[in-house]
């Protein structure tokens, strides 16, 4: 089988694509053929060395897949061969076969293409946690998203309003704040020539943002502590602005803030009755029409660095998806 190898640390460049002999089936998990494969910034972390987990060298990168279940192993009932799934794996995904856990592999309805499984789980699952389970949003308040345009934030632009938020949407060009707006940002603005803190303050007359979503961090963390209400919510989703940023306590303290960091994967192994009645919200929404997934750019497995770098260079939105050209359904 065709697979990605990261052999050395660095940058996407340094990846290879070698043929590989199939992984082992293990109790517990499920052979999948993967036909399409979600890109991740935390992908371009992994391959550097500088993610939260550090596996050995040389390992595949790739943690969601879109694909069919071809073997099944010892002790797994909720699936069976034949079945079409998304997984959300600990890596590998990036290859044309995976052997994935079954509690992370979900099946897929006739709606539900391979290329929009392949994205589906890491950024929904992570907008709909953050927002659910760590910030409470509530219907009629005021959500906040930067980065609006991209993986995480589109998701959290989509499930804030079928939670019952006023979304207001933060991106750095008219082209993504357009395809903001058409997936339900209620107002958008342009951080390229706009204040956000201004913006914000106008929009929501004069109360600030109830719960802001903040996959970027940097500059864009700081007009947050500016424009946010008073018992706001500040959920830390990532850095891709590349500064993490420092929160001065007094801000918290004078505004009754609360600063939450959220890492999704963390769930898996802590609560994992939580993902999945995510994931069973998540469906509902799904076949309701309430999410639209956005999928910018197909590329082959082999493309996997310029897959990369397009995340790395913030020229994607929504998601950009692997595919290892097997027959798409």
């Amino acid at each position: 089988m065709r697979a990605v190898l990261c052999k050395e640390w660095g940058g996407p460049e340094k990846l290879t694509i070698e043929d590989l002999p199939s992984p082992p089936l293990r109790p517990g998990a499920v052979r999948i053929a993967i036909h399409a494969a979600g890109v991740n910034f935390a992908d371009i972390l992994l391959i550097a060395g500088t993610y939260q987990t550090k596996p050995a060298l040389p390992f595949s990168p790739g943690s969601e897949a879109g694909g069919v279940v071809t073997e099944v192993g010892a002790g797994v009932s909720h699936l069976k061969v034949g079945d079409r799934v998304m997984a959300s794996m600990e890596g590998g995904a990036f290859a044309e076969e995976a052997v994935a856990g079954a509690d992370r592999v979900f099946r897929i309805s006739d709606k539900m293409d391979f290329v929009t499984a392949a994205g589906f789980p890491i950024a929904y699952g992570t907008s709909h946690g953050a927002l659910e389970w760590r910030a409470r949003l509530k219907p009629g308040e005021w959500l906040l998203v930067h980065g609006a345009a991209g993986g995480v934030g589109l998701t959290a632009v989509e499930i804030g309003k079928a939670m019952g938020a006023k979304v207001i949407a933060t991106a750095g060009t008219p082209e993504k704040l357009a395809i903001c707006g058409q997936h339900g940002a209620d107002h958008l603005i342009d951080y390229s020539r706009e204040d956000i803190r201004e913006r914000v303050k106008e929009i929501t007359g004069g109360r600030g943002a109830d719960v802001i979503y903040d996959p970027v961090g940097g500059d864009v963390f700081d007009a947050s502590l500016r424009c946010i209400a008073w018992e706001g919510r500040i959920i830390i989703i990532g850095f891709a602005a590349g500064r993490i940023p420092q929160v001065p306590a007094n801000i918290a303290l004078v505004k009754n803030i609360d600063v939450i960091g959220f890492y999704w994967g963390s769930y898996y192994t802590r609560k994992p009755e939580l993902v999945h009645q995510s994931f069973a919200q998540l469906f509902r929404w799904f076949e309701k029409g309430n999410l639209k997934p956005h999928v910018s750019e197909r590329l082959d497995l082999k493309d996997v660095a310029r897959a990369l770098d397009m995340l790395r260079q913030r020229k994607s939105t929504g998601k950009v998806v692997l595919t290892t050209g097997m027959t798409m359904g």
